[in-house]
């Protein structure tokens, strides 16, 4: 174990090595798993207590009820306190978050799981406090991106609630459960060469897994000179961590949906006031107004600016689906000049746009949409300044825009890649493998057992094969993968990967043969990634599918964990 090399301020650590509160947590959890498998009848000395990961794939709601499921059918077979890390991607950490609001989770699971249950088949967050949240967003920080309006506009949605808590609230909580893992991806790392794009998060730290660069939890977001720490940023909260974990649109085909969503947005920020709305309506309106709008959001210069942001997103949606956009082109147009009297600068006419060829009308769009919000810019104030910016967000598909912790530091060790830009952009993992492999992986956790819960939708093999190509290719311990041919349409729900000095890999298809019977494919359908948030009774019934996978291989899980001690 290398010693740590502090850097600057002391908040950034270069080093393969776990974060010395990380490692005194192990000590004091290996007593936990000690005493669980003496529960179990398990053989084991203090000595030879093994380092077991729980791991969940990434799913949307699906993985989050799915992981919930399975953690109580654990408790219930009395494995769950033989588990060292649980770590997840995407919807898994939406999971997490809710689990570790409560101190000591594991150990009244039950009413836990009530409680979450309750929230996720309650009513959503009230758009007056999503509005509120996303203003505070959009103020706070140096750097606003899609991350903020998804995390406010659409994982409110599925978790109902804005958890403002932050990660290193939690420190102090960590006494009785796993220790947490999340992760998401370096974006630019992920598309260029010579970076590193595994990132993980935990209430200590956050930083490269395999590079080993690290910055204290508090300050990821807050810039840094050479080490230094120039200028903090407020942490933030778990909903933006749910929003950055769990971005799976991040990716290229996510952008008509994005679209649409702020579509919806500028429709509920400006809602008619000649309608017929309730009284409770029309003052939620008001508190918006008052809160948002620093002149009378009947003003021409509001219902105008509105009007150009609606325009210009109906606009984009209707050159994203190869459809002629004149004539929001000329309202937008006729719009802007009204607005600006007639000193508009909106140079790019509809005439030279060619629909049919994707990639040209693309970047016209790009610089349109970035011409336009320029032309509003002096108009842009509350709402429309949020909506505009989002605009500008999504023309250049900016995701998860941070601080480099890491920015002009001298360090050889650090891939030169990572030194050079002030900002990162971070993403859903499951964009690049859909479980969280590599983080968990690192040499210095000496993991002697993966249990993995696979929530992806399609393919059920597809992330473990892949963490194995991965892992191969960057000379990580994995045991080879091989999957009987005719399990490849007709999972079934237990798999064992062995290998010579490589961690054991236990793999638990979500949907399989012995769950669902004949019925697997419709399952997938049923419960689909991108729906709207499941009914009480669907929660209930995948939480009871999921659940089975491990009641049902409870002697199983028990002879993997008895083969891995000492």
């Amino acid at each position: 174990m290398s010693a740590s090399k502090l850097q600057g301020s002391g908040e950034v650590r270069i080093a393969h090595s776990l974060h010395k509160k990380e490692e005194e947590f192990v000590v004091k959890r290996r007593e936990t798993v000690f005493q669980s498998l003496q529960k179990l009848n398990i053989p084991c000395s203090q000595n030879k207590v093994p380092h077991i990961a729980l791991l969940s794939s990434g799913g949307g709601q699906r993985a989050m009820v799915g992981l919930l499921g399975s953690l109580v059918q654990l408790d219930k077979a009395g494995l769950l306190d033989c588990i060292l890390y649980l770590s997840g991607v995407s919807g898994s950490t939406w999971c997490m978050a809710s689990l570790y609001q409560e101190p000591d989770w594991s150990t009244k699971l039950e009413t836990v799981k009530d409680k979450i249950i309750k929230r996720l088949s309650g009513p959503g967050v009230s758009w007056g406090d999503a509005y509120e949240k996303l203003n505070k967003y959009y103020n706070e920080r140096d750097f606003f991106s899609l991350t903020d309006f998804w995390a406010v506009m659409v994982i409110t949605t599925y978790v109902k609630e804005i958890d403002e808590h932050t990660l290193t609230d939690k420190r102090s909580q960590l006494g009785k459960d796993p220790f947490p893992i999340y992760t998401v991806n370096d974006k630019q790392s992920k598309q260029e060469k010579g970076g590193d794009p595994w990132f993980e998060i935990t209430p200590y730290e956050a930083g490269y897994s395999l590079t080993g660069a690290f910055v204290d939890t508090s300050s990821f977001g807050s810039q840094f000179d050479n080490g230094s720490k120039k200028k903090q940023q407020p942490e933030m909260d778990m909903l933006y961590l749910q929003g950055l974990c769990g971005s799976a649109l991040a990716g290229e085909d996510g952008k008509e949906l994005i679209w649409r969503k702020l579509q919806d947005f500028l429709k509920q920020s400006r809602p008619k006031t000649e309608t017929k709305t309730s009284e409770e309506m029309k003052e939620a309106c008001s508190y918006l107004f008052n809160v948002f709008y620093s002149e009378d959001p009947n003003s021409p210069h509001v219902e105008k600016g509105h009007q150009v942001l609606m325009d210009l997103v109906d606009m984009n949606v209707c050159v994203l689906n190869g459809k002629d956009p004149s004539a929001f082109h000329q309202s937008i147009r006729k719009t802007l000049n009204d607005l600006t009297g007639g000193k508009s600068q909106l140079i790019f006419p509809t005439e030279k746009l060619n629909v049919a060829d994707k990639e040209a009308a693309k970047l016209y769009m790009k610089q349109y949409t970035e011409d336009v919000c320029n032309d509003l810019s002096q108009f842009s104030f509350g709402l429309l300044g949020i909506a505009s910016s989002i605009s500008t967000c999504m023309i250049r598909w900016i995701w998860g825009r941070n601080y480099n912790f890491l920015h002009r530091m001298t360090d050889e060790s650090v891939p030169s890649a990572l030194l050079k830009t002030e900002m990162r952009d971070f993403e859903d993992a499951g964009l690049l493998l859909n479980s969280p492999y590599i983080s968990v992986l690192r040499k210095e956790r000496n993991l002697d057992l993966i249990i993995s819960l696979d929530f992806s939708e399609g393919d059920p093999f597809m992330t473990v094969r892949e963490a194995a190509e991965k892992c191969k290719k960057l000379n990580i311990p994995f045991p080879e993968v091989n999957i009987p041919s005719e399990d490849l349409k007709k999972p079934k729900d237990f798999y064992v990967f062995k290998g010579q000095n490589t961690p054991t890999v236990i793999h638990i298809p979500l949907f399989n043969v012995v769950n669902c019977g004949d019925e697997v494919e419709a399952s997938m359908n049923k419960y689909s990634t991108f729906q709207d948030p499941y009914s009480t009774e669907m929660i209930t019934d995948l939480m009871e599918v999921a659940g089975k996978n491990i009641s049902n291989n409870r002697e199983k899980l028990k002879e993997q964990i008895a083969a891995v001690v000492g």
